[in-house]
């Protein structure tokens, strides 16, 4: 989504955005569509050619549209060195920060290179604002650097809400804008709040403490990983109990202290943001002394990344053991739909795990088979769900692209070896491919589907894993 460009006007202000990746990128071609001027500073060169030539790094819808659109009205540009920013009055901090290796904690490494770089060009003035997704007590020290180099410059924490495949609507049409700062920085704050004016009509502006901006993003996305994992939970009972969590969570949903968006039993969440925002919670709250009040987010993950086994084992228990040479065809290797990124994939380790049990596992993904085949390339990979279905004794549905979910089962039928089909996002129709003579499998609705018996429900409620992007 690109909209319509917006022209410069007296509000217009010059900003640099330090960290063009996911978000950073995003930022960037956001605020100038908002009719910025905007400096994208990146230290990988052969990135900031692509960024350039509009091609990001990653796939987003709408993304490279925008960004060639913001280059050629001259309010974007991309640039390896940091000197270029010194023209900026505000600077976004939008860098990365990675789990640790083989830690739980945040790896800061790039907050503070950006933000070593920035004091080398920083003026009087000038305002800081940290995007990146960072350890409660992050920016009160940054605060404090910053003001040892430059006593007239400001830091502010303005935290990130992004969904993967809805980055750009995010940026533009936010459901709130938070802005953490002391309280002598009501001038830096009301910086923030001219460059948002934009946006401002429609969401609320909500000014807190450093620490209040630095868990909020957190917080969020703890909170989505608990209600996900709930109802996984609860999609074991009914596997055991008979029941079905679609009709379950249908059911819960109607309740207006519960809601029914992110309340979809499947595979489990995976991506950038929420498996590594939350276990660095829980690093950050031991260092604190606090670790008791999170440990229920230990559960939280450890629920989450047995959906994986779980799917593992219905196989087995389907194909009988061993796997070995048995072919299974895999729909998705992206964390979610809309979205490239197979950083911690549920599908792509379920494609792991049958593979490392000796199964012909063949994957296919409308966006995500170029990074799949650089992190896992063992697997077999083909273009198309046709080719993943070819003499397949089992389909499995882990990543719900409009693509799968809108198949036809009778066509692919004919080119399996078995009609099998589990649906690991319960996003299939179901009545539908058991008309088509499949064995439908769901999780957490009960017994096998097979034709004739006309159990189940199709779903059409969203997938409600488009989660705080990185």
């Amino acid at each position: 989504m690109t909209g319509d460009v917006v022209p410069a006007g007296t509000g217009a202000r010059t900003i640099s955005v330090l960290g063009c990746g996911y978000l950073g990128a995003v930022h960037a071609a956001a605020m100038a569509q908002l009719g910025h001027h905007v400096v994208g500073v990146e230290s990988d060169p052969d990135r900031v050619a692509s960024l350039r030539a509009g091609r990001p790094p990653f796939y987003e819808p709408g993304l490279d549209e925008l960004l060639l659109a913001m280059q050629q009205t001259g309010r974007l540009c991309f640039t390896d060195d940091i000197a270029e920013a010194e023209r900026a009055s505000v600077h976004f901090i939008c860098v990365g920060t990675p789990q640790r290796r083989g830690q739980h904690a945040a790896d800061l490494s790039y907050v503070h290179g950006a933000f070593a770089d920035l004091l080398k060009i920083i003026k009087p003035g000038d305002v800081v604002a940290g995007k990146s997704t960072v350890p409660v007590g992050t920016a009160p020290r940054l605060r404090e650097e910053l003001r040892e180099v430059c006593e007239e410059a400001e830091l502010v924490w303005n935290p990130e809400f992004l969904r993967e495949g809805f980055a750009i609507e995010d940026t533009l049409r936010p459901d709130r804008v938070v802005i953490g700062a002391a309280p002598e920085s009501a001038a830096a704050v009301q910086s923030l709040r001219e460059l948002y004016a934009g946006i401002l009509d429609d969401c609320p502006l909500l000014v807190t403490d450093f620490a209040t901006a630095e868990l909020v993003k957190v917080a969020a996305n703890a909170f989505l990983a608990t209600k996900i994992s709930f109802i996984n939970a609860m999609a074991e009972l009914c596997e055991v109990a008979g029941g079905d969590v679609v009709q379950l969570a249908d059911a819960l949903g109607h309740d207006d202290r519960i809601g029914r968006k992110f309340l979809n039993a499947g595979l489990g969440f995976g991506g950038g943001c929420l498996p590594k925002d939350i276990r660095a919670f829980m690093s950050r709250a031991t260092e604190l002394g606090a670790a008791e009040v999170l440990t229920f987010l230990r559960e939280v993950d450890a629920i989450n990344l047995g959906r994986r086994d779980k799917v593992v084992q219905l196989v087995r228990d389907w194909l009988g053991d061993p796997l070995v040479g048995r072919r299974i065809g895999v729909l998705g290797a992206a964390f979610k739909p809309d979205s490239d990124d197979i950083r911690d994939s549920p599908a792509l380790a379920v494609a792991e795990a049958l593979h490392l049990l000796g199964a012909d596992v063949r994957v296919t993904d409308p966006r995500a088979l170029h990074s799949a085949r650089r992190v896992s390339p063992a697997l077999t990979y083909v273009d198309d769900a046709a080719a993943a279905a070819e003499g397949a004794e089992v389909v499995l549905l882990l990543t719900e692209w409009s693509e799968f979910v809108d198949l036809d089962p009778e066509r692919l039928g004919t080119l399996v070896a078995e009609r099998r089909v589990l649906d690991a996002r319960n996003a299939l129709d179901v009545p539908a491919w058991v008309a088509a003579g499949w064995h439908y499998r769901g999780l957490g609705r009960g017994a096998d589907h097979d034709a004739g018996l006309g159990a189940g429900h199709g779903t059409d409620h969203g997938t409600g894993h488009g989660i705080g992007a990185p």
